[in-house]
């Protein structure tokens, strides 16, 4: 079985498409509006990935404080209270995006598919007792840390990927305008629904 956040090819997710064969194929034959609707469709999906990254990271944070607090070294404060790491987990989530490694992007996009994210989460540890890491054994524990650690890492390569193909698209519009091909408004303005 393969894992909620692996392309498909051939799926209609959004990440199946971005990182579908043929998404960055013929650029500079491409219309400038399907290049900023792909560049769209990318920077979206990115915000996604990012977002559910941090949520799995929160999570890790939870289970590995628990892990902390049973090995008696919960850093220099000693043992952490349950208040402790609600706060630890709301500034996580919180905490605006670390700076980027594309080309200096400015997303200013919600995450559109947070349910989606949530149960990938959840289904990597396949218990809902990860609300209550204090109820899991050492062995569970670990366990849930390993699988949530390797889905966390299955995001940050997919986001990757994903900033890629954006790169790649804004690249595209870059060069066009560099050469006169676009004005400043096409390279600006912002793909609409139909």
């Amino acid at each position: 079985m393969s894992s909620p956040i692996e392309p498909q090819a051939g799926g209609r997710r959004r990440l199946d498409h971005v990182l579908g064969e043929g998404f960055l194929d013929d650029l500079p034959q491409l219309p400038v509006e399907e290049l900023r609707a792909r560049r769209a469709e990318a920077e979206q999906e990115e915000t996604d990935l990012s977002y559910a990254r941090r949520l799995l990271h929160g999570r890790l944070d939870l289970l590995r404080a628990e892990q902390e607090q049973r090995r008696g070294d919960g850093g220099a404060s000693g043992t952490r209270t349950t208040e402790e790491l609600v706060a630890t987990l709301a500034r996580t989530l919180a905490d605006p995006p670390g700076p980027s490694h594309g080309l200096g992007r400015h997303n200013l996009a919600e995450p559109s598919r947070v349910g989606e994210h949530r149960r990938a989460a959840e289904a990597a540890v396949a218990d809902p007792s990860i609300s209550d890491p204090g109820g899991l054994d050492d062995d569970a524990l670990a366990a849930a840390v390993a699988r949530l650690e390797a889905l966390a890492d299955a995001v940050g390569t997919q986001r990757t990927a994903v900033q890629q193909a954006a790169d790649a698209l804004v690249q595209e519009i870059g060069r066009r305008y560099r050469e006169g091909l676009l004005t400043v408004d096409d390279v600006l303005e912002t793909p609409t629904s139909g």
